[in-house]
C-alpha cells in the first residue's frame, strides 16, 4: 500500500510538471512505473499482430477490394498500437526511448508462412524509427520509418513525420500508409488514454484511395465518442463526387463495420475480441549486445518484478553509456551506419503516392529517406558490431 501512495504522489507530481510545460518533450524523465517494458523499435509488430490480415490483401480479386482489405488490415492494427499490446482499461505507458543503433527483429504466424520484422533507431537527434515487414510466401511487404515531435498543449500530442508503403508482390502494387499523430488525453485527471484526431488516406497504386478520418471525445470528455473513426473507398476519379464504393465505421480500438456502397453490411471486425497472434523474437540470451531486449534487459526486469529502483539505475546505465559514445568520433550520431537500413535523397513510389494527397516525403525532418539495405543485411553476422556494444567496448 505504501508503494502505491508513493507512485500515486510521483504521478500527480509527473503529470503536474507536464501541464507547466509548453514545447518539446521527446526528452522527459518519467517515473519508473509509467514506463512501458518495451522501446519505441518494438512497435512495429503490432502491425503483424493479426497475419491473416497482413496477408489478406494478396488474395483478393480486384484492386478495390484489395484496398479495402488493406483498411481493414490498417484499422485493426491501431489497438496494439496506441495500447502497446495492453487493454485499454489498463491505460497507457511511456515505451522506452529507444537509443541509436537499437534493433528489434522478430516473427508471427504458422512455420512456413511466417511474416517477420526487423526495426532500428536509424538517428536519435532527431529520433528517427525505421522498419521492414515482410511473408515471402504470400508476397506481402511494408516498409517505413516515423520520427515523434512530442509536445504538450492540454494533451500530449505526439506529431509524426515519415511514411510507410505496403507492397503485394504478385499485382506489384504499391500503397501509401498514413501514420496518424496522436493525442494523449486524460493527463490533467491522471487517466491518459490515446485518440487519434485528423483525416488521413491510404493510396493505391492501382487508381484508389481510402480516406480516413478520425475523431474522438471532445474537451474533458464532452461530446463525440472515444477513439472514433470514419472511411470511405474510391476511385480517385470518383472521390470529388464522394461516389463510395465502401464505408467503414466505428471505434477502432472496440470494433468497426464496413459496409458496400449502397449501405448493405458486409462486414463486422471485433478488434477487441480478436486474438494476437503470439510474436517470437530470439531468445535474450540469443539476442545480439544491440538488440533491443537484450540492451534493455536490466530495465525490463526491474519493470516486471515491479523493483522501481532497479528501473532507475539499470535506465540510466545505459543513458549514460550512449551519452558516452555519442560524444567519441568513431561512434557519434555524424559518423554512424546503421545496420539494416541507408539514408537515400528520394523514395520514387512513395513521393508519387504522397503526391496523390497532395504530400511529399518531408525528408529534411526525418534526416532522409530511409529504406531497408537487403544486401547488406544478408551479409551481416553476430556480433554485429564486434565488441561494440550500447554500454562501449566489452
Amino acid at each position: 500500500m505504501a508503494d502505491n501512495h508513493v507512485q500515486q504522489s510521483s504521478l500527480k507530481q509527473f503529470l503536474a510538471s507536464i501541464a507547466t510545460l509548453r514545447g518539446d518533450l521527446s526528452n522527459i524523465t518519467a517515473p519508473p512505473f509509467v514506463l512501458a517494458d518495451k522501446s519505441t523499435t518494438e512497435f512495429p509488430r503490432y502491425w503483424i499482430e493479426h497475419p491473416d490480415l497482413f496477408c489478406a490483401p494478396a488474395h483478393e480479386t480486384t484492386p478495390e477490394l484489395r484496398l479495402l482489405a488493406v483498411l481493414r488490415w490498417f484499422l485493426s492494427s491501431l489497438r496494439g498500437q496506441q495500447y502497446a499490446g495492453r487493454k485499454p482499461s489498463e491505460g497507457v505507458k511511456k515505451p522506452l526511448n529507444a537509443f541509436l543503433g537499437e534493433v528489434f527483429t522478430g516473427e508471427c504466424g504458422p512455420e512456413g508462412e511466417e511474416c517477420k520484422l526487423v526495426s532500428e533507431q536509424v538517428s536519435h537527434h532527431p529520433p528517427v524509427t525505421a522498419c521492414y515487414l515482410w511473408n515471402d510466401k504470400h508476397g506481402v511487404r511494408a516498409e517505413g520509418y516515423t520520427r515523434q515531435e512530442i509536445t504538450f498543449t492540454g494533451s500530449v500530442n505526439i506529431q509524426q513525420f515519415g511514411h510507410a508503403v505496403l507492397h503485394l508482390d504478385r499485382y506489384d502494387e504499391d500503397y501509401l500508409i498514413p501514420l496518424p499523430n496522436v493525442k494523449v488525453k486524460g493527463i490533467l485527471t491522471g487517466g491518459p488514454y490515446p485518440e487519434l484526431h485528423g483525416t488521413y488516406s491510404i493510396v493505391s497504386s492501382a487508381g484508389l484511395v481510402a480516406e480516413i478520418d478520425f475523431s474522438g471525445k471532445g474537451f474533458l470528455g464532452v461530446g463525440g465518442k472515444k477513439n472514433h473513426v470514419e472511411a470511405a473507398v474510391y476511385r480517385m476519379d470518383d472521390r470529388k463526387r464522394k461516389e463510395e464504393l465502401f464505408t467503414a465505421e466505428g471505434s477502432w480500438s472496440e470494433s468497426f463495420v464496413i459496409k458496400d456502397g449502397g449501405g448493405n453490411e458486409i462486414d463486422r471486425y471485433d478488434v477487441a475480441a480478436a486474438p494476437a497472434t503470439e510474436f517470437r523474437a530470439p531468445p535474450v540470451e540469443q539476442q545480439d549486445p544491440w538488440e533491443s531486449r537484450r540492451a534493455w534487459r536490466g530495465v525490463i526486469e526491474s519493470i516486471h518484478a515491479g523493483n522501481m529502483q532497479g528501473v532507475a539505475d539499470s535506465k540510466s546505465k545505459l543513458e549514460n553509456a550512449q551519452r558516452e559514445l555519442r560524444n567519441r568520433p568513431d561512434t557519434s550520431e555524424e559518423t554512424w551506419q546503421p545496420l539494416y537500413f541507408r539514408r537515400e535523397n528520394s523514395n520514387p513510389v512513395a513521393e508519387k503516392l504522397l503526391a496523390v494527397v497532395g504530400q511529399d516525403t518531408k525528408s529534411k525532418d526525418t534526416c532522409g529517406v530511409w529504406k531497408c539495405d537487403e544486401q547488406r543485411a544478408a551479409k551481416l553476422e553476430k556480433p554485429w558490431r564486434g565488441s561494440l556494444t550500447p554500454y562501449g567496448v566489452q
